[in-house]
This record gives structure tokens, C-alpha cells and sequence, in this order.
């Protein structure tokens, strides 16, 4: 029979934890040397004894005193346990002994963010750096990268990765990382100068491809962003995250019908996601295929029934082609689930009102305006579905709280005038409509679609054509 490397080494190591016990307990016991103990130590910590494990740190420190390497995994296992102030102290005799060992300093770094002593930790790992070459300061620097993002100083976590990408330009960890770092800085030239150099010694790096993309699409290039991406998917072809990034710099750029094609490839590489869906249904939303808008909100609803929002624009497909009982249904369902979004309820009130049920439009209008009271589309909406459904006291008495609340804006001026007409009140209709075109001339059309009629009046005619006629060439 073959050897079995793997037994051999179990069988071992349970005889090495025998013979620990017979130490702990006085009986008879074969030499332990360093190198026993520290396998010792790790089987505890590994099965979560760290009471038997820090037993056998200390009865293996007693006998290698000057055993730097017992003394940081005692400090370790003290870590684990909380006694931080201890375990530096530790860490310190074991720094006299050997001060080479990386793990003194990451260690220290723990103890010293849970001690919340965060600039102790950067001075540390800072003068560190130093000391290490290669791998070792690699992996320092990802530790002072933690340290930074602990301390919330975000940009020398990007200077962090940059470092190690300039030392190791295909790490792969740190170009995970700095692509999130880079969006979240804001520094997206200098990732495009970093990743640049990248690519030039990498040319197949799919990562570094991607990271360049996703720093141009940070800049609004999203042309070359795109180009970026499609290097990446001839790189790997099962880049979903640069499919689907391209597909949103389609849709910024408006290319709705390339942007499904690279959203249902998503759609094929993963496991189906809402948002892939909603984005597929609000490319066809804006290229007015509102059929298919709805198929695909649908299929995101199914798997996120809880957001309202899905039903919301669902309903919306079915406002845009008039049908405006079936909208109310979906707009009911979302209501469900937020009673009070103004954007659900002005929906609702504009269903409400095409169907000639103005008191209940003019209460979910209302809830807008409650919401929203220095939103200018919002009071337009109560007002004019209060002048449609011929309440005009009460479109009165809105269009002065409008102006009141929205510091004057024209259109309630204009608003006011067609109020003021409507309650036969010519007079003093006007006297506003000489007030609204002395401020903004351009928006007596809003005037015009409240009542089209209005322009039959011929005085009203008159002081239009006058400010027409008056207006600078």
C-alpha cells in the first residue's frame, strides 16, 4: 500500500496533542520542540480551544523563552481574546528577539484599531513599509489600506493600491479593489494613467481593461468607455460586470437597442437579476415599445414583489397608451406599499382625472403638494384639476397658496388669470394676465392649455399682441 502523506501527518499531530496533555498533566512525555508547539497552538486555534491553545503558547514559551515566533502566537490568541494591551507587550519582547517577522506588525495593527488607537496603527505600518520588500510589503500595504478605510481616509486607500499595482501590476485583489476606490474618489484620471501603464506590459489583463472602462465611463466618455469593455469581453468572454457596465453607458449615451443586446447577454452569464430586467424594460420605455417595457418590469417585479417602484412603472406604460384603468390597478398595488410617494399619487391623480373623477384626483394631488409644497409641477397639478372639474373657489384659493409657497413663480401668475376668468372676475383676470406677461411673456401658452378658449376673449388678445409687439428684436 501507498503512504497516505495526509494520515501520516493527522496521526502525528494527535500524537504531538497527547503528548502535550502528558506535559500538561506531569506524566512522562516525549520532547517537544518549537516547531511542535507552534502545530500545537494552531490545532487548538483551529478547532476554536483557545483556552488549550494559549495553555500550550505558554508551556512552549516557558521552554523557548527566546522564541519570537511562540510569543506571536500567543499575542495572536491574546487578540482573539481581547486582552490587547497584553498582547502588545508581547509583541514587544517578541520585536527585541526578531523584528523581521511581518506578523509583529499586523498584529499590532489589530490591537491597536481595537484599542481605536487608529494613528498608532498608520505610524506603525508606515515605518514598516520600509523595512519589507516584495510580498511582505504587498501585504502591508493591503493592511494599511484596511487601516485607512477603518479611519475613513479614503483617498490613501487609493495610494495604497496604486502602490501595489505599480509593484504588482497583475494583482488581481487590488485591481478588484481600486476600481471601487476609483468611483469612490473621484480619481478617475489617474486610474486611466495607471491602468494604461497596466495594459502595456498586460495586454490580456481582462481587470485592467475593465478598470480603465469604468474610469472613463466615471469621466462621461462613455464611447471610450465602451471600447474598453469590449476588450475586456474578447479577454473573457463570461465578463458579465462588463456587460452590464457597458449597458448602462449605452443607455446614458441613448442607444437603448445596444444596450438590451449587452443586457440580455448579462441575462445569459448570471443568474437573473430585477435590476438587469427594469434596465431591459426602460430601454424599450424610452424607445416608446411600451409592450415590451412591461413585459420585463414585470419580470423584475416577480423577483423583488416588494418594490413598488416596478408596479409604479408598469403603470406608466399603460398612462403613456391612454389606458387608464388598467394603470390604476398597478398604481393601487404600489400605493400598498408606499401610501405617501408623491410620485404614486401623482400618477394616480392624473388617472383619476382623465376618467372625470376629479374629488378623488384632487386628493391624491393634494397628498403631493403635502409632500412636496415648494414643488412647482405638483401645485400645477392640483390647480388645474381643480379649474377642470370647475372648482374654481377652491382653484382660487390654491393658486394664491401657490405663489405664496413658490415665491411667485409665473405660471401661477397666468394660473391666477384664467381662475379670475372663469369666475367671471374680467377685471381683475387682467390685471394678472398684465402681471404674468410683464414677467415671462413665453409662458402664457401654459395659459392657453388651461383653457384654449381664453384666446377668443379679445382683450385678452390684445394684451398679448401688445407685449408681442413691444418685445426687443
Amino acid at each position: 500500500m501507498r503512504d497516505n502523506p495526509s494520515r501520516n501527518d493527522n496521526e502525528e499531530l494527535r500524537e504531538l496533542v497527547k503528548q502535550f496533555q502528558n506535559l500538561k498533566s506531569g506524566r512522562s512525555h516525549s520532547f517537544l520542540d518549537e516547531e511542535a508547539f507552534e502545530r500545537i497552538i494552531d490545532y487548538f486555534d483551529d478547532r476554536e480551544d483557545l483556552q488549550q491553545a494559549l495553555e500550550a503558547a505558554e508551556l512552549g514559551i516557558e521552554q523557548y523563552p527566546y522564541s519570537a515566533m511562540l510569543l506571536i502566537k500567543k499575542a495572536d490568541l491574546l487578540i482573539a481574546t481581547r486582552h490587547y494591551h497584553e498582547a502588545l507587550r508581547i509583541l514587544e519582547h517578541a520585536e527585541l528577539l526578531d523584528s523581521n517577522d511581518i506578523n509583529l506588525y499586523i498584529l499590532k495593527t489589530d490591537a491597536y484599531l481595537a484599542l481605536d488607537q487608529q494613528e498608532k496603527a498608520v505610524q506603525l505600518l508606515e515605518n514598516a513599509l520600509q523595512l519589507f520588500e516584495g510580498q511582505e510589503r504587498i501585504e502591508l500595504l493591503f493592511e494599511l489600506a484596511d487601516v485607512y478605510d477603518d479611519y475613513e481616509e479614503f483617498d490613501k486607500i487609493f495610494d495604497c493600491l496604486k502602490l501595489i499595482l505599480e509593484q504588482e501590476p497583475n494583482n488581481e485583489e487590488a485591481l478588484y479593489k481600486i476600481c471601487f476606490w476609483t468611483d469612490f474618489t473621484g480619481r478617475n484620471e489617474e486610474s486611466i494613467r495607471l491602468h494604461q501603464q497596466i495594459i502595456e506590459e498586460y495586454p490580456y489583463s481582462e481587470l485592467a481593461w475593465f478598470n480603465l472602462a469604468a474610469a472613463y465611463q466615471g469621466l462621461k466618455l462613455y464611447e471610450k468607455a465602451i471600447d474598453a469593455y469590449k476588450y475586456a469581453i474578447v479577454i473573457d468572454e463570461k465578463f458579465d460586470y462588463a456587460y452590464r457596465n457597458m449597458g448602462d453607458a449605452y443607455i446614458r449615451m441613448r442607444k437603448y437597442k445596444d444596450a438590451i443586446e449587452v443586457l440580455e447577454k448579462v441575462l445569459e452569464l448570471s443568474r437573473p437579476e430585477d435590476v438587469i430586467y427594469e434596465a431591459i424594460g426602460h430601454c424599450y420605455d424610452r424607445m416608446k415599445n411600451f409592450a415590451q417595457a412591461r413585459f420585463y418590469y414585470r419580470k423584475a417585479s416577480h423577483l423583488n414583489v416588494e418594490d413598488s417602484k416596478l408596479h409604479y412603472k408598469v403603470a406608466c406604460t399603460y398612462i403613456n397608451e391612454a389606458q387608464w384603468t388598467t394603470a390604476i390597478k398597478h398604481l393601487e398595488t404600489a400605493l400598498q406599499i408606499h401610501r405617501m410617494q408623491p410620485e404614486y399619487n401623482m400618477a394616480m391623480g392624473e388617472c383619476k382625472m382623465q376618467m372625470g373623477e376629479f374629488r378623488e384626483a384632487i386628493q391624491y394631488f393634494s397628498n403631493v403638494v403635502r409632500q412636496r409644497p415648494r414643488n412647482i409641477s405638483s401645485w400645477e397639478a392640483l390647480i388645474r384639476c381643480l379649474y377642470n372639474g370647475e372648482f374654481y373657489e377652491e382653484a382660487l384659493e390654491q393658486v394664491k397658496a401657490a405663489i405664496k409657497m413658490t415665491e411667485g413663480k409665473p405660471i401661477f401668475l397666468f394660473y391666477l388669470c384664467g381662475v379670475y376668468f372663469a369666475l367671471g372676475k374680467v377685471k381683475e383676470a387682467l390685471l394678472q394676465l398684465e402681471n404674468a406677461m410683464n414677467v415671462a411673456p413665453k409662458m402664457v401658452k401654459k395659459l392657453v392649455q388651461l383653457n384654449p378658449a381664453i384666446l377668443q376673449h379679445q382683450m385678452v388678445v390684445d394684451v398679448v399682441a401688445r407685449y408681442k409687439k413691444n418685445k426687443p428684436q
